[in-house]
């Protein structure tokens, strides 16, 4: 049966599981555009991006750019990324939810993934709090900023490593984190 739900070790809450047959179709579907080697090697390269490079490297140009303040606005960017992926690890070991890839076996892994649970997808947390802090102390790369979130979003489905709701619910968590720390902490 195509589809069919792979039982796994710990099974997942009613919750999750019924979340889970109303998204498989969309999972599927962008899952199976993964199988075109162009596809894969592009969304696999953004993803690795997305680990940290991407953002750590463009975190080095902010005293360059902005001097002085620069320097505590790359350390005021750095300390909501901790808060962020604090958040992320306890989350994660709190609402478990497997990965498509291991509760779907028609769900293809096209892509190494950094822990075995899916919700809420930390790359996309990250990729969220990142360009919200970026366009707020770097204006200049907004729209890449953005562009390059956004991709990062939509790789982690297409690599079969998360749900749409794992995208949406880091995407919310981590822009709310973001915006939070720069009303608390604004730093010109």
């Amino acid at each position: 049966m195509d589809g069919k739900k792979v039982m796994s070790e710990t099974g997942t809450s009613n919750l999750f599981e019924r979340i889970d047959q109303v998204e498989i179709r969309l999972c599927r579907l962008m899952n199976n555009s993964s199988q075109q080697a162009y596809i894969r090697l592009f969304f696999r390269a953004i993803s690795r991006l997305g680990d940290g490079v991407f953002w750590y490297c463009l975190l080095l140009f902010l005293p360059f750019i902005n001097g002085k303040h620069g320097y505590y606005q790359a350390l005021h960017i750095l300390l909501t990324a901790l808060l962020v992926l604090a958040a992320y690890k306890y989350l994660k070991k709190t609402l478990i939810r497997e990965r498509p890839f291991i509760s779907f076996e028609n769900i293809q892994q096209a892509a190494p993934a950094l822990d075995r649970y899916s919700f809420p997808s930390g790359h996309t947390m990250h990729a969220l709090a990142f360009a919200i802090m970026f366009s707020y102390y770097l204006p200049q790369v907004v729209a890449l900023v953005w562009g390059f979130a956004c991709l990062v979003a939509i790789s982690r489905v297409i690599l079969g490593l998360h749900y749409p709701t794992d995208v949406g619910a880091g995407a919310l968590l981590g822009a709310s984190m973001a915006l939070l720390s720069l009303f608390i902490f604004p730093i010109f």
